[in-house]
């Protein structure tokens, strides 16, 4: 695959498509064919996903019981259910139990995105409304993120109307004083279709490598860094394993649909195969890679011994890497939590050089050279565990790793 290939993958795809919409599945319809054309086996895996459409959302917020409100620019939380709820604002920096114990029968605001345990003690303590916000008061735009009150984040606690903001209208919120606030929200729920992209390289015994990488956006994103860059390194190592092939092991590429939604494509993939999972002896997952700035590393999901060997590799081929065991916030994830020994690479560009989940993930942080050195890399440690005479990881996860994985699995608040 050459840099032109590179360019035009990137230009073809650069439109947001967000899970279980048409948009999502023109970009899985477009990786498929692709594989074809090179000649693998490839098919789509389709997958039940929550949607929602939002008829109406607003949020006012007033200064006093007698003030008539202010309208303020907001994005209900998809799938937060419908209605209206006014009450007490209580802008909520902190997380602690006394923070918490404040909630009770007001409209939070909060730091950050809605997290399980935050939502989860939010709901225990009476919390009936939550306001999160989204992007950076320092920036020109007044973007709000499409959020969603997630399956994983809601679990069996009751559903309450959420509504995110810009950045710049939270602090204005905060620094008014405003005291009460009311969120309406009218929405339309129904389950709806994701899709993986599965592709096939035959090898010599029945087990399997499996290339992982997400195509999906978030609903502000073109998503060229995060991820087609990463499914562009997919493609390039397929290319480049079908040279020389059959090898010993076989070669599975998982094209993960709905990722940005919590990983929702690689679970429905390790889930609906649990039992083939036994034949997987590795998952390399690839989330972000050729960024014009930014070093390279690996999340390793498996024994210090492959952290220290994709180190060695990395010198021994003048590539750079910094590699450490633990948890990397992708679809290696799922698959670590189900045995297989997983890891992620990543290009990692400084907040400074780069942006995901925005307007702002372009094509433009992108070298086209440098997704082709990042991809040469990957072919070539991949190129070495698909020939080797037994693949040398242990199926064994480190302490650090499973308590990581409960950790952000949510069943394991962090310390």
């Amino acid at each position: 695959m050459n840099q032109t290939t590179i360019r035009k993958i990137l230009k073809d795809t650069d439109f947001i498509h967000t899970s279980g919409t048409a948009e999502e599945l023109k970009v899985a319809e477009y990786i498929k064919g692709l594989c074809e054309k090179a000649g693998m086996k490839a098919y789509l895996e389709s997958f039940p996903v929550e949607m929602a459409t939002i008829r109406k959302d607003s949020l006012k917020v007033f200064m006093n019981e007698a003030d008539p409100g202010k309208e303020v620019p907001c994005k209900g939380f998809l799938l937060s259910g419908s209605g209206t709820v006014k009450a007490p604002l209580y802008y909520m920096p902190a997380q602690d139990p006394a923070s918490i114990a404040q909630a009770k029968g007001k409209i939070v605001m909060i730091d950050g995105g809605m997290r399980h345990f935050i939502y989860q003690d939010l709901v225990k303590a009476g919390a009936v409304g939550f306001i999160t916000y989204y992007g950076n008061v320092n920036f020109r735009d007044n973007d709000i993120d499409q959020t969603e009150l997630r399956g994983f984040v809601r679990a069996d606690a009751e559903k309450i109307l959420g509504v995110n903001v810009n950045a710049k209208t939270a602090y204005e919120i905060v620094k008014s004083g405003a005291a009460f606030a009311e969120i309406t929200i009218e929405q339309d729920e129904w389950m709806g279709e994701s899709h993986n992209v599965i592709a096939e390289i035959p090898g010599q015994t029945d087990e399997w490598i499996v290339l992982s990488a997400h195509y999906d956006t978030v609903s502000l994103s073109r998503g060229s860094y995060d991820n087609m860059s990463g499914c562009i390194g997919v493609l390039y190592t397929l290319e480049e394993m079908l040279k020389g092939a059959p090898h010993r092991y076989g070669i599975k590429a998982v094209f993960c649909g709905s990722e940005e939604r919590g990983l929702l494509g690689s679970k429905a993939y390790t889930n609906d195969h649990e039992a083939e999972l036994e034949k997987v002896v590795l998952n390399i997952n690839l989330d972000m890679i050729g960024s014009v700035m930014g070093k390279f590393i690996s999340r390793v999901s498996a024994e210090e011994a492959l952290a220290t060997y994709i180190r060695y590799f990395g010198d021994e081929m003048g590539f750079p890497v910094e590699a450490k065991i633990g948890v990397y916030s992708s679809d290696s994830t799922p698959f670590a939590d189900h045995g297989v020994p997983a890891l992620s690479f990543a290009r990692m560009a400084p907040p400074s050089q780069s942006s995901i989940h925005g307007r702002y993930d372009t094509i433009k942080l992108l070298s086209m050279e440098r997704i082709a050195d990042d991809s040469a890399f990957i072919a070539a440690f991949t190129r070495r565990m698909a020939d080797s005479a037994f693949c040398p990881v242990r199926r064994e996860m480190p302490e650090k790793v499973k308590n990581d994985l409960d950790v952000y699995l949510n069943r394991k608040r962090p310390e």
